[in-house]
């Protein structure tokens, strides 16, 4: 599928192994959402929930990843991965990155703002049947001991129930998409979210998602780039393909600012040793990420939420 290739049409070629890209061809809304590539800016800040100040591992319960349910096993109350890869096998990464053995399932990040609505990036539902074939998974988190969780309760799965509305405007780049989930969540905090103006330029900015599909990722630290555009502003993140749909929000006071959406590419090929690196820029550097701005969907969420 061409979707599937572009996502490795990086520095130095093709990937040479087929390895990461068998997971890729078999999920159409996985190689959608990986077009929209991302980049660690400066120092990497990605955080594990369990190292993040409570603040911000409260916030992250409040966020899911989405995975196909043909990659996941239905058993009696609980879901298991089924086949699932390593971040190094998916990518084909060197060895010395950060993550190289934690599972990398989830192509897209979503987060809750009411029971039974969950918002994220329109290209990562680009049609009804793809919100139909997917789940959205709490807690894909890496525990307090290093082991990555990868069986979950029924009330930490979650599918769709219909797209409430849904975006991926190619002129004015506005990308965005609202779903009734089939039951309502319980138990979790549901994000608040700007409902005019725009984002402070002085504001350190938070990110919360499956960064490359990893289990979910906390990074800080952020600083607005550019607030011009109506649609989205940009910003430095460190954040990839999987972050796609991902809330990013005012660090301080946890509100939500927009969805994560799309940016500088992921990986670069190193020809000396065959494999890719992460991709890094100083800050400042390369394009920036692309944050679609939440006032452009307050309308739909009130009315969705009432």
């Amino acid at each position: 599928m061409l979707l599937c290739v572009r996502k490795f049409r990086v520095e130095g070629g093709f990937m040479k192994k087929s390895l990461a890209l068998f997971a890729l061809c078999s999920l159409s809304i996985s190689s959608y959402a990986q077009m929209y590539t991302k980049v660690i800016y400066g120092t990497d800040n990605r955080m594990e929930v369990s190292e993040a100040p409570i603040f911000y591992s409260e916030l992250a319960k409040s966020t899911a990843g989405q995975i196909a349910k043909s990659q996941m096993k239905k058993g009696f109350f609980k879901y298991s991965f089924v086949n699932p890869m390593t971040y190094q096998q998916r990518y084909n990464l060197c060895d010395g990155e950060r993550f190289l053995d934690q599972l990398a399932t989830t192509p897209c990040t979503a987060f809750l703002v009411g029971p039974d609505v969950l918002v994220t990036a329109g290209h990562c539902v680009p049609t009804p049947s793809s919100c139909q074939n997917s789940y959205w998974i709490f807690d894909f988190n890496v525990e307090k001991d290093g082991s990555v969780k990868s069986t979950f309760s029924s009330s930490q799965v979650v599918s769709c129930k219909e797209i409430i509305a849904q975006k991926k405007d190619p002129q004015t780049q506005n990308d965005y998409a609202v779903i009734r989930l089939n039951k309502k969540v319980k138990g979790r905090p549901f994000l608040k979210f700007r409902s005019e103006g725009t984002v402070d330029e002085r504001s350190e900015l938070l990110v919360i998602g499956h960064p490359s599909a990893l289990p979910t990722k906390i990074t800080d630290k952020g600083t607005l780039r550019s607030n011009e555009n109506p649609v989205f502003f940009q910003a430095n993140l460190d954040t990839f393909a999987g972050n796609s749909g991902s809330p990013v929000l005012d660090a301080q006071t946890g509100l939500v600012e927009g969805i994560l959406v799309r940016g500088e590419r992921d990986f670069v090929y190193d020809e000396k040793t065959s494999c890719y690196r992460v991709n890094t820029c100083n800050e400042g550097e390369c394009r920036g990420e692309d944050v679609t701005r939440i006032t452009n969907i307050t309308d739909i969420l009130n009315k969705a939420l009432k």
